[in-house]
């Protein structure tokens, strides 16, 4: 049996067993070859890796699923559970049987050693979130800026006292921004966002006019001058995925790679020139594809373009209007900015 342990051990998982229910099949079911009838859930396996293990498309985990009316939970699976392959009025499903380790009782619900299947990778996505924000220009020029040190210094560090200029409300607490450069459509030259990078936080401690006195108190890099602040943002981060396919056709493109770089692999963040505006939510798979190549038929004398190629997949965990983030899930071949992203 093929290992189904594709992702890095990091990855704590991506859910797509949620909300199931008997959906019509009326085409063939998307289940991979050589699959077994039944499969036992172990310690280190993710509900991605398990959907990618029996389909073909693992965003589709939902629709061949088969409600067990006697697990009350059946979005939580153990290790040691087991997923069986059924035919159900002659069409494929996969069912769930919890382990015997899982004890459920009136008011009590105890937990074997192991704890259930992660469903979402905070680590990879959280650690980007701290570190990267989409703002407008309305929201930088309206933003409070670093203008010195304490004792005219140039650079600030954690637990130092800086000054910065602007209005400032009755927020206690700030993060300090380094602001970068917009992100622009190549296609349309449209700005649809602008780069923040959190480099720390701090607390304020008394205004004076429009000079504030703050206290660096979580610092990533060496606090500078011109540094924003803007008040701590509340993120909408579900604590569950649903990995689907999106709602509206999606054609973009991938803009750039988190750290800067040009390639882009397994499990690399990167942004995208689709939006909420386009439809996008977070949990939207899409496909990524290599550019066809332009190659010259000798017979005819001419240049022709190939077609574009398969070569990896993502899935948004962050919208905003005009753009949003996607986690690399596979890639079968090195990607890098400006692949196509579509519908997948």
């Amino acid at each position: 049996m093929k290992k189904i342990l594709k992702m890095k051990k990091t990855l704590l998982g991506v859910v797509a067993a949620c909300t199931f229910a008997v959906i019509a099949f009326a085409a063939e079911a998307p289940f991979n070859e050589n699959i077994p009838d039944k499969y036992t859930v172990k310690t280190g396996d993710t509900l991605w890796d398990i959907s990618d293990f029996f389909l073909r498309d693992p965003w589709l985990w939902p629709e061949i699923w088969y409600v067990n009316p006697q697990i009350k939970n059946p979005h939580l699976i153990y290790p040691g559970d087991m997923i069986s392959l059924v035919y159900i009025d002659g069409r494929p499903r996969l069912t769930l049987e919890r382990s015997r380790n899982v004890k459920l009782s009136p008011g009590v619900k105890v937990l074997p050693h192991a704890a259930a299947i992660p469903a979402l990778p905070l680590d990879i996505v959280n650690n980007f979130l701290s570190r990267n924000r989409i703002v407008t220009q309305e929201e930088i020029d309206a933003a409070p800026y670093v203008v010195a040190g304490y004792e005219k210094r140039l650079l600030s560090g954690v637990n130092d006292t800086f000054y910065a200029r602007g209005q400032f409300d009755e927020t206690p607490s700030y993060g300090l921004y380094r602001i970068g450069k917009p992100y622009v459509d190549p296609e349309t030259k449209e700005e649809l966002g602008i780069r923040a990078q959190d480099v720390g936080s701090a607390k304020l401690k008394t205004v004076d006019g429009d000079i504030g006195t703050l206290l660096a108190t979580r610092v990533i890099e060496e606090i500078r001058i011109g540094e924003r602040l803007l008040p701590h943002e509340e993120r909408r981060l579900e604590s569950v995925f649903y990995p689907d396919s999106p709602d509206s056709a999606i054609k973009g493109i991938i803009l750039a790679v988190e750290g800067g770089l040009s390639q882009v692999g397994h499990l690399d963040v990167v942004a995208i020139n689709q939006g909420e505006r386009e439809g996008l939510k977070q949990g939207d798979v899409l496909a990524i594809f290599k550019r066809g190549e332009t190659v010259t038929d000798k017979i005819a004398k001419e240049k022709i373009t190939l077609p574009n190629e398969r070569a990896g997949l993502l899935m948004v965990f962050r919208t905003f209007e005009k753009m949003s983030y996607g986690l690399i899930l596979n890639a079968e071949r090195p990607l890098a900015v400006n692949d196509i992203v579509e519908n997948p």
